[in-house]
């Protein structure tokens, strides 16, 4: 069982200084999606965990701050790369979790991951280069089931989490860029970038 400290860099107040927070993410196919939803659905009622059901199940493969006259620039680039990038599969397995406050699907191959990670670290050359905050790249790629989970709920859950089975596959086909003012805001699709097909 994976447990630590989650490297999650969410900026609680981006507004502060005109500066967004973007998300670039990957979502689930229709059938992975409800099965997901229901997993989601089924945590929040049992532990009373309400936060499970606020967000949908995501990939977040980078998040940062920029200001807003970067996002054409950020396009540009973004498309670039990540239209060089193939079609992959995802497959969800096995429950983990980031003590003490989350609990997340792992995902099996890191690879297509870290390659799309590997070519957008010139984009975190040029949001620093605007006096913006380093990017967060995602070395290690999961899905977030439960977040924001007390010491005691958290190990009341993992110790259950441990002993359930799951799995699902899904191929991703586009990688999508989010916006929001601030943490708790509902994010704005910006832009969807195509992979190649294999």
């Amino acid at each position: 069982m994976e447990t630590g400290l989650v490297q999650n860099k969410l900026f609680t107040t981006p507004q502060v200084n005109g500066f967004f927070e973007y998300l670039l993410v990957v979502h689930p196919d229709e059938a992975v999606y409800t099965k997901l939803m229901e997993e989601k659905q089924a945590a929040s009622k049992e532990y009373q965990a309400p936060a499970a059901v606020k967000t949908k199940p995501h990939i977040t493969v980078a998040n940062f701050l920029a200001k807003e006259e970067m996002e054409p620039t950020l396009i540009r680039w973004m498309h670039r790369i990540i239209s060089m990038q193939k079609s992959f599969r995802v497959t969800l397995d096995q429950y983990s979790g980031f003590a003490p406050h989350t609990i997340y699907l792992r995902v099996q191959d890191h690879t297509p991951f870290q390659q799309l990670v590997k070519e957008l670290k010139v984009i975190d050359q040029y949001v620093k280069g605007y006096g913006c905050p380093a990017m967060y790249l995602s070395t290690r790629p999961h899905l977030t089931v439960v977040r924001n989970l007390s010491a005691g709920i958290y190990e009341q859950i993992i110790s259950a989490y441990a002993k359930k089975d799951f799995q699902a596959s899904f191929d991703v086909h586009e990688v999508i860029l989010l916006r929001r003012q601030y943490q708790f805001d509902r994010c704005k699709q910006v832009n969807v970038f195509g992979l190649q097909p294999v």
